[in-house]
């Protein structure tokens, strides 16, 4: 039995690491599995450097949207049915609308009339002049309407008309408001910063908010850091469109000889490689084969042409992965020019002698089991 059992154990040496136990490709695993040639679906391993980083920053095209297709072009004062109105009218005469001095003869002067609601017909009823149409016209407009309809029955009449309230001239917000409802527009006020504004903004970090802009059965999207830094994506308005602010958080995975193993959000601003395996807690100081960051990626594909790589793309992008010697002190420089992008994977694999002191852990087990069992076979036979 005692011959049998070293005879596994002969056979489990022979194995070697690979019975053992893993949380990730070793290094030599990595590096065997890149393809440097146009295979579909393979990865390509790319060292990071100073000048490496600087090319791939600057070929990394924007995020992706815009809504500048979605800018408004129709004026946010016009009168729609539904909406209040304001008339005052002013005669020299008095007759109509004036009042009366202490002689009793009339006296030139002007009416603020009682509200008056355009109906469904988009007409205001106004006293002497009838139903007006005033629907789709500005205050001015709607004023110049009434005045002509009271030509004949008032002596030179002048009129004044201003939008009340206006509860169709008004766009919805949703989601990441902090106040989401429907807010009105009005000149000065109809751009999208300034609904947001009205709608309290959002409590998450700008970079992880998308916004969607519905209107006509279309929608139009971008990210709201490119609506609040640049200025042709703080479009205009129009009545009845919808402002969802949708939260999309970035976030990358850590795994291996880290100090924490998790998905960890990226936060307000850009972050840093150093930064992020901060977050993660370092490196782990007894496994961590500090010459083999690694950093796997969709990358985009101009990012993967100006570094001269072949691998076609997926529907995600280039597979990249990038490697990083942080056991070189230029390696912590490159760590802090790095910049990480959402649902990118940090893996640390376990150090040459990490693996070894493994196995010899696992053999010394194995060959204890083999002692126990030759001193019960001993006993037994006594």
């Amino acid at each position: 039995m005692t011959r049998s059992l070293f005879t596994l154990l002969i056979l489990v040496a022979l194995a070697g690491c690979s019975t053992l136990p893993a949380d990730g490709p070793a290094t030599r695993a990595v590096n065997a599995g890149s393809s440097a040639g146009p295979v579909a679906g393979n990865y390509a391993v790319v060292d990071l450097d100073y000048p490496t980083v600087e090319r791939i920053k600057a070929a990394t095209p924007a995020r992706d949207g815009s809504l500048a297709a979605a800018d408004g072009t129709a004026p946010s004062d016009v009168i729609a049915v539904g909406d209040t109105l304001s008339i005052a009218v002013f005669e020299p005469g008095g007759a109509l609308f004036g009042g009366r001095s202490a002689s009793g003869a009339a006296a030139s002067g002007g009416t603020s009339l009682p509200p008056v609601v355009v109906d469904r017909n988009g007409a205001a009823s106004v006293p002497f002049a009838g139903p007006v149409a005033v629907a789709g016209l500005t205050g001015p407009q709607a004023a110049e309407a009434v005045r002509r309809a009271l030509i004949g029955k008032v002596g030179a009449p002048q009129v004044v008309v201003s939008i009340a309230a206006s509860p169709s001239n008004a766009v919805t917000v949703l989601g990441e408001a902090r106040n989401p409802g429907r807010a009105p527009l009005s000149i000065g006020a109809d751009r999208i910063l300034d609904v947001i504004a009205a709608a309290g903004g959002t409590a998450r970090p700008v970079e992880d908010i998308e916004v969607a802009v519905q209107r006509d059965g279309m929608t139009f999207t971008a990210p709201l850091s490119i609506v609040t830094s640049t200025f042709g994506e703080n479009i205009r308005l129009v009545r009845g469109d919808q402002v969802n602010l949708r939260f999309q958080p970035r976030r990358y995975s850590t795994f291996g000889a880290l100090g924490t193993v998790s998905q960890i959000d990226i936060g307000a601003g850009p972050l840093t490689l150093g930064a992020a395996l901060s977050r993660a807690g370092g490196l782990d100081t007894n496994t961590a084969n500090a010459r083999s960051v690694l950093v796997f990626r969709f990358e985009q594909p101009p990012v993967a042409a100006a570094l001269g790589l072949t691998q076609p793309a997926t529907v995600r992008g280039v597979p990249v992965v990038y490697r990083l010697d942080l056991s070189d002190p230029a390696g912590v420089f490159t760590a802090g020019n790095f910049p990480i992008q959402p649902d990118d994977v940090l893996y640390v694999p376990r150090s040459g002698a990490a693996e070894a002191r493994k196995f010899f852990d696992f053999i010394q087990s194995i060959t204890r089991v083999i002692y126990d069992v030759s001193v019960t076979s001993a006993l037994s036979v006594n």
